[in-house]
């Protein structure tokens, strides 16, 4: 029995009058459990308790404080907001009915109650907040699924990055940190960049945070190059340079076949193919592979130019020796606006420090 009176929706009559009290409670019983209330104050503290109210019968003229305040409080607390409440009053003008409403009220009755109505509109508004209730909860757990799925894809495609950047990384027994150097290079220009009028459109956080993803796949094209050339203990030949220049096509080309699979029009590989296509083009229009100059050249590819070729120059090579990191700041600055954006070197020369401190951090 009392299993069957606990499933009984909980019903709140709020009257300072004793014989209404009554009335409702006489009314409600049979199929409702009913809690009663003789002033707001009381109402507010009943309706924020754990076994909280699925309705509310709330008077209007009350001393201390009348329905319409209670009303408020109520509304404005996220804990009751969600309990319909059913005004009773005396009162029948218009006015009266539009300001209850406007409170947050369901349904407005007037005294002297008819039993039946009172159940018939009890029982609607039940049912109503009933499908309200089932509905913030399914949009919740669509939002909770959406917000899964969506961890899933990040994590998804973060991995898909490493994966490749690090195919890369082993087929060229020189690169060692070189890809995890040049991805926080190229964050730290892209953020400090991003600190300029001109280039705060083009570099919101989201985007940053993309091509700081997409940078370690610069090289991904390397996987193509035969082993003779890429493994040589030595300076290329013109012959073996110009295919060695291949690989930011190979590179390019291998993305956008992944691109094609996935059937989008943009996708978050287009940035990582942006970069391995334009990365080595110069500010003057004499790079490769499709001699773009100025502006011309995606800003994620000038932006990892500064960084690959840093990074170059400060590490150790076959054919050439690590150039301390005051050297390499002078000779990346003679390239500016011949090899490299001129306000990209600006921003490099100001944050100089910090890519010593990079290189060193992940220092091979």
């Amino acid at each position: 029995m009392g299993g069957e009176y606990d499933d009984k929706p909980n019903i709140l009559v709020v009257d300072d009058a004793s014989i209404n009290i009554t009335i409702m409670a006489a009314i409600l019983s049979p199929e409702y459990r009913v809690k009663i209330a003789k002033g707001g104050k009381q109402a507010i503290t009943i309706a924020k308790m754990d076994d909280k109210p699925d309705l509310i019968l709330l008077d209007i003229e009350m001393p201390e404080m009348d329905g319409y305040q209670v009303c408020e409080i109520l509304k404005s607390d996220d804990s009751t907001a969600h309990i319909p409440v059913i005004f009773l009053t005396s009162r029948a003008g218009i006015e009266d009915e539009r300001k209850g409403l406007a409170l947050g009220a369901v349904d407005y009755l007037t005294k002297p109650v008819s039993p039946p109505i009172v159940l018939a509109r009890v029982k609607t508004h039940l049912q109503l907040n009933s499908v309200r209730d089932f509905l913030r909860s399914k949009s919740k757990y669509l939002e909770e699924e959406v917000a899964r799925r969506t961890r899933e894809i990040a994590i998804i495609q973060d991995i898909t990055m490493t994966a490749l950047g690090s195919l890369a990384e082993t087929r060229d027994n020189e690169t060692g940190n070189h890809i995890k150097r040049t991805q926080y290079y190229v964050k730290a220009l892209a953020l400090e960049l991003s600190r300029k009028q001109k280039y705060r459109p083009f570099l919101p956080a989201e985007r940053i945070e993309r091509i700081t993803k997409s940078a370690p796949l610069h090289d991904i094209g390397k996987v193509g190059i035969p082993d003779t050339i890429l493994l040589k203990p030595g300076k290329l030949d013109h012959d073996e340079f110009e295919i060695m220049k291949t690989h930011t096509t190979l590179g390019r080309n291998a993305i956008l076949a992944a691109e094609r699979i996935l059937d989008t029009p943009t996708s978050f590989l287009t940035i990582a193919r942006e970069i391995t296509w334009s990365h080595h083009e110069r500010w003057d229009g004499s790079g490769y592979p499709q001699g773009l100059a100025g502006d011309d050249i995606p800003l994620s590819g000038r932006l990892m130019a500064v960084a690959d070729v840093y990074d170059a120059l400060i590490t150790k090579r076959v054919y050439k020796p690590a150039f301390t990191h005051q050297k390499s700041i002078a000779l990346i600055k003679e390239g500016s606006g011949t090899q490299f954006d001129p306000d990209i070197i600006d921003t490099f020369l100001g944050i100089t420090d910090h890519f010593k401190e990079i290189g060193l951090q992940y220092s091979d």
